[in-house]
C-alpha cells in the first residue's frame, strides 16, 4: 500500500485542484440558478447545441462532447424538453438528435453575459495571461492522458 501513497507534494496539488474544481463548480451553478434559473448542466447542453450546426447535434455526439453517460444525458434532455429549452428528434430509424428550441436559445443568450463575467471575476481575472496559457496546457495534458485512458482496452 506504501508504494501507492502519494507524497505530500502530489497530494497538495490533488487536493487543492480538487477544491477549486468544486468551488468553482459550486459557485458558478449558483450565479447560473440565481440569475437565470439554468443549472450548469443545462449551461453545457444548450451551450454545445448552439455551437453546432443547426442547433442540432446526435445524442451520442452530444453525450461525447459533454463527457456524460448515456443515462445522465437521456434524463438531462428529458428534463430540459419537459422546460421547452431543447428537443429530441428522429434520425433515421434508430438515430436522435438533440435539438436547441427557441426558449432554450433565449434562455442561453440571457444567462451568458452573467455567466462570462462571473467565470472572468472568480478565474480568468485572477490570473495573468500567461499563467491562464500555462494553466491551459496543464490541463491539456491531464485531459489528454484521461481521453486516452478512455480509449484503452
Amino acid at each position: 500500500m506504501a508504494a501507492h501513497a502519494l507524497t505530500e507534494r502530489e497530494l497538495r496539488a490533488w487536493r487543492t485542484s480538487f477544491r477549486m474544481l468544486e468551488l468553482l463548480r459550486t459557485r458558478l451553478e449558483q450565479q447560473l440558478q440565481a440569475s437565470s434559473g439554468l443549472s450548469n448542466a443545462d449551461y453545457t447542453v444548450l451551450a454545445l447545441l448552439s455551437e453546432a450546426p443547426g442547433g442540432r447535434l446526435r445524442v451520442y455526439e452530444l453525450g461525447r462532447a459533454a463527457g456524460w453517460e448515456k443515462s445522465r444525458l437521456h434524463h438531462q434532455l428529458t428534463r430540459m424538453g419537459t422546460r421547452g429549452l431543447a428537443a429530441r428528434e428522429r434520425c433515421g430509424s434508430r438515430g436522435m438528435y438533440a435539438v436547441i428550441t427557441e426558449k432554450g436559445r433565449t434562455a442561453l443568450e440571457e444567462a451568458a453575459p452573467g455567466h462570462a463575467r462571473e467565470v472572468r471575476r472568480l478565474f480568468v481575472d485572477r490570473l495573468t495571461p500567461e499563467e491562464l496559457d500555462r494553466f491551459a496546457d496543464l490541463a491539456g495534458t491531464v485531459l489528454d492522458h484521461l481521453r486516452a485512458d478512455d480509449q484503452a482496452p
